[in-house]
């Protein structure tokens, strides 16, 4: 029998997204030798930022959780001081301000009974069931917030976390199979109000209340008040920078351009086990465990099924039966139309909130470039803009299929036509906008496809029918033995703190594996 080359790394990564980079950083404090190879300049996603003549944009969204400093669910917290490093952050007074159909304006304010206190001054025929709603929220976070969040896969750190915390465990357990919209349903009848809980899901979830599960609900609507929302200074990016620094600190490595085509996968069928990666030179590099921070769709193949891409990085003689299932439970979500302006500041008001939802029509709130999301980070962080500017990102869900097929001068013509469109919308919270822009930039869901490496530029998977909560979510072991995935298609879905989650969870699986955890819970 013939014996394995030895391999060049414990684990290797492919993606530097945040889910990607807490478990690089996780297991390179465990004493993992661990590499990162992220295809573009900078590291991050869409939780990355870059700099445009004196500018510092975010990629992607500006609202930030997971920064608090108590409990459990502050998961950037934890990641950063595991490695040990610290982001300074900017508390936000507000997570947002909802500018919704028939006048129905509501700014959620970081003082959770203020903000119970307003919506119940908009519908005081549901005083008792809007306290018991949210209440019922934050029996959910109070579980998560009970117990360190590591790997559900392994029945050793289950079984020390509910000996430790096991009122919270069963709270848990309780809540998984439920989407929010039952919930709310249980407690409020009024109509508008109801829509508004799909406005409150939507805007972190892109889908309505009723596919939107509970337990991630109970994160963010009692996290917003709990650790808050809190942006780092110098920009989202500051977040993957740190991290990055943090795995060096502790012997891994991070390569840029280093594009990865093909998870290296020896045997056939069932018996395959992923030993390293094949980058786009040709080079190998051999690892005794891979981590995917790609989509699965652009993880796995799925010939003649929505999300097939050309060259996923397992071939379709080696991806799991069971990614099938997956693929007919999820679809993926739209991209974005995005814009990043640079603008005069006075054409800002004062009191002006830093985040926006713009909705003019119930009926559009799934279509086409309905919703429009709208950040000002400069507002709390003056220092990313040069003086008397203000950035201004706004984005809208944008579907690859309206991209497809245009000619260059027919797509040129579509991000103008479609940016001003969009700029024309926000001049109703914002008047005096178009006349005030200095600097632009127009993205698109062909541009998200190409620099962060994701399946028609998706913000990520979406449930393609109505699901049992968060049950059928994968954890981040896959069917192909020593491969794992981390990110937005592993549980518990998409935005930054949830990733990090999946980020912990994917290293403390690993580093049982491997034999690297310690005993002991984190405090």
């Amino acid at each position: 029998m013939t014996a394995s080359p030895p391999s060049d790394w414990d684990v290797i990564v492919i993606g530097s997204g945040i889910g990607g980079l807490v478990t690089a950083s996780q297991l390179a404090a465990k004493g993992a030798r661990t590499l990162v190879l992220e295809r573009y300049l900078i590291p991050g996603g869409s939780g990355g930022s870059f700099r445009r003549e004196g500018y510092t944009f975010d990629v992607g969204a500006s609202m930030i959780f997971g920064f608090g400093e108590k409990g459990h669910t502050n998961l950037l917290t934890r990641a950063l001081a595991d490695v040990g490093q610290h982001c300074d952050t900017i508390p936000d007074p507000a997570q947002l301000e909802y500018h919704l159909p028939g006048g129905l304006n509501v700014a959620v304010d970081r003082d959770y009974d203020h903000f119970i206190s307003e919506l119940t001054a908009r519908f005081p025929h549901e005083a008792q069931g809007i306290r018991s709603f949210y209440d019922t929220c934050w029996q959910v976070f109070r579980c998560l917030d009970a117990m360190p969040l590591l790997s559900l896969e392994d029945p050793a750190y289950l079984a020390k976390v509910f000996f430790r915390a096991p009122l919270a465990c069963l709270g848990l357990a309780r809540w998984l199979p439920f989407n929010v919209g039952d919930v709310a349903r249980a407690h409020i009848k009024d109509e508008q109000l109801l829509k508004f809980i799909d406005m409150e899901c939507f805007c972190w979830s892109v889908m309505p209340a009723d596919r939107t599960p509970m337990i991630n609900a109970g994160m963010v609507f009692s996290d917003r008040h709990a650790g808050g929302i809190n942006y780092p200074r110098g920009g989202v990016g500051v977040i993957a920078e740190k991290l990055v620094a943090g795995l060096e600190a502790h012997g891994g490595a991070i390569r840029y351009k280093a594009r990865v085509t093909d998870v290296l996968i020896e045997g056939d069928g069932a018996a395959g086990r992923a030993v390293g990666v094949k980058l786009a030179n040709g080079e190998t590099i051999r690892a005794r465990r891979v981590v995917s921070n790609a989509t699965r769709w652009d993880t796995f193949a799925a010939e003649g099924s929505e999300g097939a891409v050309s060259h996923p990085l397992v071939d379709a003689a080696h991806t799991p039966k069971a990614e099938a299932t997956w693929r007919r439970r999820y679809r993926p979500s739209p991209s974005f139309l995005s814009l990043h302006l640079g603008i005069d500041a006075a054409v800002v008001p004062e009191g002006f909130h830093c985040h926006h939802l713009l909705l003019e029509e119930w009926a559009a709130m799934e279509a086409e470039q309905g919703v429009v999301f709208l950040s000002m980070p400069t507002l709390l962080d003056p220092c990313l803009a040069p003086p008397d500017r203000h950035i201004l990102h706004t984005f809208t869900p944008s579907s690859i299929e309206e991209w497809k097929h245009l000619s260059p001068a027919d797509y040129r013509a579509k991000k103008e036509a479609d940016a001003n469109r969009l700029i024309a919308r926000l001049e109703a919270i914002l008047p005096g906008l178009a006349g005030a822009i200095h600097h632009r930039e127009v993205g698109t869901p062909r541009s998200h496809r190409r620099f962060l490496g994701r399946m028609g530029g998706s913000y990520g998977p979406i449930p393609a029918l109505r699901l049992p909560g968060l049950l059928p979510m994968p954890f981040n072991r896959t069917g192909v033995s020593g491969l794992y995935c981390v990110g937005d298609s592993c549980f518990p879905g998409q935005g930054l703190n949830a990733v990090a989650f999946s980020g912990f969870a994917c290293a403390h699986r690993i580093g049982a594996d491997l034999g690297l955890n310690p005993w002991a819970l984190p405090a």
